[in-house]
């Protein structure tokens, strides 16, 4: 079956999550992936714990995650005939998604600059901490980051955890992921742009950025109201968070008085429907310390599985706070097959998050396992650039490839 982005071919310059995320996003819509990594190492993620292990073999389990779908070239990019083939081979690509270093690639002449003036077409996406695009450089742009500094820098780490703890960061890694999602949703956009101009562009693609736009609300919040939200102490919306049942916790959110009626019914306490203390989000957020008492009280009596249900049939949106045994487990992730099996003739079958959304006109995505480092090297120099088998061999010995 055809893919949206069939026939689309990009090269990954990229590494750890962000770039390869990003990648692992087209390879699933079904363009093609050369993923360039240096010969002999590799991403740095193929070396990462934990692992999947069979009969002496072991692949890494995020590098695994996060590079199904593609090809591997092992090629030196610090000798001069590994750059000319990269040259080569972006001249055949319709995308280019670097994640290295700011300016890296600047040092060897192989940036967008310097392609895009014979390969008009090209599009190319640079991941980075704090923006690249000339006239929008700040004083951070030349700095490295990883995906916790993102977090902290924009805001989200203030906001997470409790009043009397020190910041916390939230999941592994989701800087990174959201930004691999914000740039392939950039790539669309140039690929779209492309049909009607004939011409590719830079996309500039900041985590720190992405995760302020992704902290839109206290941006909003601070703007507007000239509020500054704080770990732990609730202001406008309450109850919100997790809470306690008999055999482990759910999320209960309520955002309005709507929401809130609903709930004083479901654990029969109407009278606080008109409780001064209770009438509105803020005043909620302000006695805090009256009501999540007693919805505790209601919550202690019931299994997690019986205050999911007697909410949700109460109109209140609510669900468990689950654990990775119980999202395995779990009937609705099964139905929508949001687990897919990917088998790796090394290690075997293991089972990897599906990517987002559903297309009706093409449901199911591609299952290659991650590759071999340089397992698509000589497939790719021989079909792609036609290289003589001489040429390759010649390559190979001068360490400017790895296959």
């Amino acid at each position: 079956m055809e893919r949206p982005l069939s026939g689309i071919r990009a090269i990954g310059l990229e590494q750890y999550i962000a770039g390869p995320y990003c990648t692992l996003l087209l390879a699933d819509a079904g363009a093609e992936i050369i993923k360039v990594e240096r010969p002999g190492k590799g991403d740095p993620r193929r070396s990462m714990p934990p692992f999947a292990e069979k009969e002496g073999n072991r692949k890494a389990a995020g590098f695994m995650s996060y590079n199904r779908n593609k090809k591997s070239l092992a090629l030196n990019l610090q000798h001069l005939e590994g750059q000319k083939i990269f040259h080569e081979l972006a001249t055949t690509a319709d995308v280019v998604v670097e994640n290295l270093r700011p300016g890296a690639m600047d040092k060897i002449g192989l940036n967008y600059s310097n392609l895009s003036s014979s390969h008009t077409r090209l599009i190319w996406a640079i991941i980075s901490g704090f923006g690249q695009l000339k006239g929008y450089r700040g004083p951070y742009s030349d700095r490295p980051a990883f995906d916790i500094v993102a977090e902290a820098m924009s805001g989200i780490m203030h906001q997470v955890g409790y009043a009397d703890k020190p910041p916390s960061d939230t999941l592994y890694g989701m800087a990174d992921i959201y930004t691999g999602m914000v740039t392939a949703f950039g790539i669309m956009q140039a690929l779209f742009m492309r049909e009607r101009t004939g011409k590719g562009q830079l996309i500039d693609s900041a985590m720190f950025d992405n995760m302020l736009s992704l902290n839109e609300s206290m941006v909003a919040l601070h703007s507007v109201a000239g509020q500054s939200p704080m770990r732990g102490t609730p202001k406008n919306i309450f109850p919100r968070g997790a809470f306690k049942t008999k055999d482990g916790y759910i999320a209960l959110n309520v955002p309005d008085n709507i929401i809130w009626e609903r709930l004083c019914k479901a654990i029969n306490r109407i009278d606080m429907i008109e409780d001064p203390r209770c009438k509105t989000g803020v005043e909620r957020a302000a006695n805090a310390h009256y009501i999540q008492p007693i919805i505790e009280v209601w919550l202690e009596q019931l299994t997690r599985d019986d205050a999911v249900e007697k909410l949700n049939s109460s109109g209140v949106p609510t669900g468990p706070v689950n654990t990775a045994e119980d999202i395995f487990s779990d009937p609705h992730v099964n139905a929508r097959g949001l687990l897919m099996p990917i088998t790796d003739s090394e290690v075997g079958k293991h089972l990897f998050a599906r990517s987002p959304p559903f297309l009706s006109e093409a449901p199911t995505l591609p299952t290659e396992p991650a590759p071999k480092l340089g397992e698509h090297t000589i497939e790719i120099l021989t079909e792609v650039l036609g290289y003589s088998g001489k040429k390759i061999n010649e390559l190979s010995e001068g360490g400017v490839i790895g296959h």
